[in-house]
């Protein structure tokens, strides 16, 4: 930064101003910015301009160890338009900025918000609010709302105090010292029977923002647990649960994906809804979201793989690629043993899988039904190879251990009752169904013993599988590596229930009523589609990173005031303002086509109080 001064003449009359600028670099060249403006009056003489101008730039960075060795001048009262101050007025004195009074207050974290809301602007989401019906006190608290879980999620209780902690405020500049809970819970109330309409317009708009081809649907499930008994909430059911949760109530969440990672629709059914009756529900959502897209390929994983929802997708218009049940690979165990008759996939490796694993993929027609056929792939990879493997290992160890224990039990004859034994067998077997085929389980009534014995050729040639999957799918043209890859797709929507239940936070829910918990987990969701906008700008810059690593990074930019005291005045000059972003910060707003300053600098005389 550097102090420089400016003429201007009007009316015969000359008149001088100086100002703080600084020099950046834009598409035409250097240029000269206005930091503030301070006044007509010399701040001191010339040549001790370039240390002055210096020690300014460290007192708005918020650099506390402030070494002057000469006082600085006066400033005139700035007026209201922040880079704009009035003149002094007529025989107004100057005076001198008391440095060891020199304060920092309201430091806001600005950085994580600025990113949000420039991309809750670049989706358009307020215009598509506004087209849904909500008001714009509805838009904004609409925006607080994702942006909280998108930061820093917490209960509607404590979301109030968390965004008067941010510089929400000045981004958006509206006062929050009266927003309350109550607010919020009613602007749940507000959105929710508009989930479906904003859902539609936002997929059109990032459909038209990035240039999406909706021609691969990739659908799966997870459950969302509730901390309470959930009484007011008819889906709030105990079922199979994904959190390991089984002792808490839950609900079920159905997310479909794009190719390219982008939410297309969501639903919520109760918490003990088997996987399988989802899928045609599913379909009639996601055509309501995005239209009849004939010819799509609807990717799903084994648990919804079953005949009828094979035909419901099938009389939906779409074309379907299933994982098999795992008990049909020993039908194409022989047919695919031949070594010449696999084609081998190079992985790319990733952040998750740094090392490249190999994949064979081998394909074939096969008989689907009446007049159908379908493609059958049978797949090795060598990563699921050790993963079989040490999943096996581990429920043997187990199943082993729970025999013995058994087994002690029915030997000091704690456990003697037949049909109760054969009833504790069962649900190891049941337990343990992995490995327990593998065992031949019996109990000898007479002499009182449990006796096993492992069955190493079924064992053995369970082994002979390890890594192996089966794969469907109704369209013919399909090839070895690209049925593979299209399938692999599917782990994208685990990376968003994982992106939603981690850093967006969306277990576990605190909501009772069934409404609110539907919008709970809406907002979730918008939230979501600000982190796949965010990760996606970095992926197509070749970064490999999380929004989780982004957020942390930004933390430190901040906004804050700096309050300059002047003794002689009896006021101070307070200066509200972000401070300069550091090369983390301009790389991050480099990658996302964002403006570095958050806030434009406002300056203003405040009488001292004491």
């Amino acid at each position: 930064m550097f102090i420089k001064r400016t003429t201007k003449r009007l009316k015969g009359k000359t008149y001088f101003n100086h100002l703080l600028v600084e020099s950046v670099a834009t598409d035409k060249g250097p240029r000269h910015r206005v930091v503030c403006s301070l006044g007509s009056l010399e701040p001191a003489p010339p040549k001790e301009w370039r240390a002055l101008a210096r020690r300014m730039e460290e007192a708005l960075d918020e650099q506390q160890a402030l070494l002057i060795d000469k006082p600085l001048a006066a400033l005139p009262e700035p007026g209201r338009e922040g880079f704009r101050a009035r003149r002094p007025r007529v025989g107004a004195d100057s005076g001198e900025f008391d440095l060891e009074g020199l304060e920092f207050e309201q430091c806001r974290e600005a950085g994580p918000v600025h990113v949000g809301h420039q991309m809750w602007e670049r989706l358009g989401l307020d215009q598509i609010l506004s087209q849904a019906g909500l008001s714009d006190d509805a838009q904004l608290l609409s925006q607080l709302m994702t942006l909280n879980r998108l930061i820093a999620p917490r209960s509607e209780l404590a979301m109030s105090e968390w965004i008067r902690r941010t510089a929400l405020a000045d981004i958006v500049q509206k006062d929050f010292s009266a927003l309350n809970e109550d607010r919020l819970y009613r602007n749940l109330d507000k959105l929710y029977p508009r989930r479906s309409a904003i859902e539609a317009q936002l997929v059109e708009r990032e459909r038209t923002l990035f240039g999406l081809k909706e021609t691969i649907y990739l659908y799966d499930l997870t459950s969302t647990y509730f901390e309470g008994q959930a009484l007011a909430n008819p889906k709030a059911m105990r079922g199979y649960s994904r959190d390991k949760r089984p002792d808490c109530k839950q609900v079920v969440v159905g997310l479909v994906l794009d190719s390219e990672g982008f939410p297309k629709a969501h639903e919520v059914f109760a918490g003990n809804r088997p996987d399988s009756t989802t899928v045609a529900e599913m379909l009639r959502a996601l055509e309501k979201r995005t239209g009849k897209v004939p010819g799509a390929t609807v990717v799903v994983d084994r648990g919804m793989a079953d005949s009828e929802n094979l035909a419901a997708i099938r009389s939906a218009g779409y074309h379907y690629l299933v994982a098999g049940q795992q008990v049909g690979r020993g039908l194409y165990q022989e047919q695919f043993e031949a070594e010449e008759n696999w084609q081998e996939i190079e992985r790319e490796p990733s952040p998750r899988n740094p090392s490249q694993k190999k994949v064979r993929v081998f394909v074939k027609a096969a008989q689907a039904g009446e007049g159908e056929q379908e493609l059958i792939a049978l797949c090795w990879s060598e990563g699921r190879t050790q993963k079989d493997r040490a999943i096996r290992q581990k429920q043997q160890g187990r199943l082993e251990l729970e025999l013995q224990k058994l087994q002690r039990r029915v030997k000091k004859g704690r456990l003697r009752d037949s049909a109760k034994i054969h009833q504790a067998i069962g649900r190891l077997k049941e337990r343990y169904s992995r490995v327990a085929r593998y065992y031949q389980i019996s109990y000898v009534a007479q002499e009182a013993a449990l006796l096993w014995q492992e069955d190493l050729s079924a064992k053995a040639r369970a082994q002979e599988l390890d890594g192996t999957y089966l794969l469907k799918s109704s369209r013919l043209d399909l090839g070895h590596e690209e049925m593979w890859r299209t399938y692999i797709l599917l782990t994208r929507v685990e990376s968003a229930f994982r992106g939603m239940k981690s850093p967006l936070m969306e277990r576990p829910i605190f909501h009772h009523l069934e409404r609110r918990v539907e919008t709970h987990i809406f907002l979730c969701v918008l939230a979501y589609h600000l982190l796949v906008c965010i990760e996606r700008a970095f992926l197509d810059a070749g970064i490999h990173t999380s929004w989780a690593t982004l957020r942390e990074q930004l933390s430190t930019h901040q906004v804050l005031t700096v309050r300059l005291p002047s003794p002689q005045r009896k006021a101070s000059l307070t200066i509200r303002r972000d401070s300069k972003p550091e090369q983390v910060h301009r790389k991050i707003y480099k990658v996302l086509r964002m403006p570095e300053r958050i806030i434009k600098p406002i300056q203003k005389w405040e009488a001292d109080s004491h």
